[in-house]
């Protein structure tokens, strides 16, 4: 009974972030923002569309379980929802599903941008991972977590390139 929930709330979740990436994103493209890794951002989203679709496979298809482990599992998705929210929130308007930067826009260094320089990768990865195991899809957590970070490995560089490009992101995340 849990996984219908769960699945149901992160799939809406998902919905409710894109509707405010792509009202951040008109509003930012409209002060001049510029946006990067575009040949890449197809790949993201059907990572997390693959994603969705093998967990539920997965799931159903292979009956599996809830998770002898799943209070710890949960408390982490817990944690990680408390996260993202908490990632939104600190961005607020320049927060997004695609890298777009805005020339010499303050770079966010609150909320657990105090702490490193991408929390959300962080968050989503954990995500991947304890969804999956909250309900024993071994495979998914597998396949998708070395996706996920094979995918970390081509767009982090790309941010990073672009804000110590058009921000003072370097000189500032250069004295954490």
């Amino acid at each position: 009974m849990l996984f219908p929930i769960l699945f149901s709330f992160v799939v809406g979740q998902r919905f409710i972030e894109l509707i405010i990436a792509k009202r951040n994103e008109k509003q930012l493209k409209n002060s001049g923002a510029i946006e990067f890794g575009e040949d890449h951002y197809p790949w993201i989203v059907l990572l997390h569309i693959g994603f969705f679709t093998v967990l539920l496979s997965e799931v159903l298809l292979l009956d599996r379980g809830l998770s002898s482990l799943w209070p710890i599992w949960l408390l982490l998705f817990t944690l990680a929802q408390i996260g993202r929210i908490w990632v939104i929130s600190s961005l607020g308007k320049h927060w997004n599903t695609k890298i777009i930067v805005l020339p010499s826009a303050d770079v966010v260094v609150k909320g657990p941008y105090k702490f490193m320089k991408h929390p959300n990768y962080v968050i989503v990865a954990t995500e991947i991972l304890v969804l999956s195991l909250l309900f024993n899809a071994y495979f998914t957590a597998i396949i998708f977590s070395l996706l996920n970070l094979w995918m970390m490995r081509v767009r982090i560089p790309i941010e990073e390139r672009a804000l110590q490009e058009h921000t003072a992101y370097f000189s500032v995340f250069k004295q954490k």
